[in-house]
């Protein structure tokens, strides 16, 4: 499974491995221990989490989702040390640790919760994820 195989579908919580497209939506399953299926329309607003990022405050403007979590998973290998019912404090604090140059202005608590919350579910459910892209960024260096 890949990054770009992974959606959230926006009112529903968790993450979704995406199956299938159909003729008014896609199919997809959850990241969990029941592997619902779900068939979500034109009328769900479901994002692919290949293509989120987070605001900074850099050249680029923004720092794919991706990246934050291979850097998490390096940094921390799963143990964060706090979960998404910490105080915005801490929040902010964990965020500045691991992408020190986000936009404080842009991004809020909310997002850093869904972050911490989306790495747990892919480090249960996929951790494969968090490796095979790694292993393939190292085939490319050399």
């Amino acid at each position: 499974m890949k990054f770009n195989e992974i959606a959230t579908v926006s009112g529903k919580p968790g993450l979704y491995k995406v199956l299938k497209p159909t003729r008014g939506g896609v199919i997809l399953e959850s990241l969990d221990g029941k592997k619902s299926k779900l068939v979500v329309g034109a009328n769900h607003r479901v994002s692919i989490l290949g293509e989120i990022s987070m605001y900074t405050m850099t050249e680029e403007g923004a720092s794919p989702l991706e990246e934050i979590m291979k850097n998490i998973d390096k940094e921390f290998d799963g143990d964060l040390g706090l979960d998404a019912d910490a105080d915005a404090e801490e929040l902010k604090a964990f965020l500045k640790h691991i992408l020190p140059d986000y936009d404080e202005s842009k991004v809020y608590p909310s997002d850093i919760k869904k972050l911490i919350s989306w790495y747990k579910i892919i480090k249960a459910e996929a951790p494969d994820v968090l490796k095979a892209e790694e292993a393939d960024s190292n085939k490319e260096a050399e």
